[in-house]
């Protein structure tokens, strides 16, 4: 199928020159192999992001599957459709030969700087996050790719508090001969025993890759040294991580447990399809979040009408689309508001602007 779909060996392409299309407003990131600039396409009049990757440094990671017929990182984002991956929008290439791609523009900031000021939006959003990375990650694992780098730097917030995963720079088919011994690219932190030890690999070590971005969002560590050097690396293999529960003692237990399943050195003790661990986290997350609307509840009946009319709300819209639009979520508000007012008014309160305090903060609720 992958041969079919992605063989462009030999075939000339048309160039671009970047300049004329785009307008290049400024740098907004770079990475090992590639540099981002915010843009706007002169064509569409579009606000995009334009990702130019490093010709030599591409070629020389492409000369390690010479012969295998491995799709670009163009054909693998195009090939991805899901609310928590950025979109691409096309690619191409520069005069210059250097491959380019056209993204959807992100407004946020990566979440590997949230998980190094772990701030109150971090406590707060963090299961969000946490789900929504891994159902991205399915999306991924559904469409047959092994992605080889999930870690918070390849990872935005958006303005809007959703996650999305923007780099596919190291992805392989999830096929035989891509999970043969001997790729050993990643992260060094986030790679998993088997990668390590140049064994058979499969989609699995993604959800290593995963179970640590989740450690680290809970702990602003890794739960081992920092693998900055070979030994440092060698401790996946050769030493249990820390426990999460040792790091923060009032983390909800089945959460704890997810995360720590899928940090298991062996692939065949760790969980098998990342689904069953986003399913794990979900269950946590609502009986928490049914917990603190009893205990809501029981403090102000006024503030428990009104998460009860936004969660149905919400369930509503997301039944009627993957993502609310901004307008459905508005009316949503204004419809909840009005029965804070109006339980507010019945039980004699007077009239109050809603505050930050009406939504349910897990974090105030259960601690980190």
């Amino acid at each position: 199928m992958f041969d079919k779909l992605f063989n462009r060996k030999g075939l000339s392409h048309q160039k671009t020159d970047i300049t004329k299309r785009f307008n290049l407003i400024g740098r907004v990131g770079q990475g090992s192999m590639s540099k981002v600039w915010r843009a706007t396409d002169l064509q569409s009049g579009r606000s995009v992001a334009v990702k130019i990757l490093d010709k030599e440094k591409t070629a020389k990671y492409e000369s390690r599957f010479q012969g295998l017929h491995k799709p670009s990182e163009g054909d693998v984002a195009l090939s991805l459709h899901h609310p928590n991956i950025v979109k691409t929008y096309e690619f191409g290439w520069t005069q210059e030969d250097e491959m380019f791609l056209v993204m959807e523009f992100v407004e946020g900031i990566g979440l590997a700087l949230l998980v190094d000021l772990q701030n109150e939006e971090m406590k707060r959003y963090r299961l969000r996050y946490m789900i929504q990375i891994g159902e991205a990650l399915n999306h991924f694992h559904q469409q047959n790719w092994i992605h080889r780098d999930i870690c918070p730097r390849n990872v935005m917030i958006a303005d809007d508090k959703s996650a999305r995963m923007i780099d596919f720079g190291l992805v392989v088919p999830n096929t035989a001969i891509f999970c043969r011994p001997g790729n050993r690219t990643g992260t060094a932190s986030y790679m998993a025993p088997e990668l390590i030890k140049r064994q058979t690999t499969d989609q699995r070590l993604d959800i290593f890759s995963y179970a640590v971005t989740c450690f680290e969002m809970y702990t602003k560590r890794f739960p081992w040294d920092a693998a900055l050097t070979i030994d440092a690396v060698m401790q996946h293999i050769n030493k249990p991580p820390v426990q999460l529960t040792e790091l923060i003692p009032n983390i909800d237990s089945q959460i704890a447990a997810a995360i720590m399943k899928g940090l298991e050195a062996d692939p065949d003790r760790r969980w098998q399809n990342v689904s069953d661990m986003v399913a794990e986290i979900r269950e946590a997350e609502a009986r928490m979040v049914k917990a603190a609307r009893k205990a809501t509840a029981a403090k102000d009946p006024a503030k428990a009408a009104l998460a009860q009319s936004a969660a149905a709300s919400a369930s509503t819209a997301a039944k009627n689309a993957s993502m609310p639009k901004a307008a459905e979520a508005s009316a949503a508000e204004k419809v909840a508001t009005g029965k804070l007012v109006a339980a507010r008014k019945k039980s004699g309160e007077k009239k109050q602007k809603r505050s930050s305090d009406d939504e349910i903060d897990l974090n105030e609720m259960f601690g980190n």
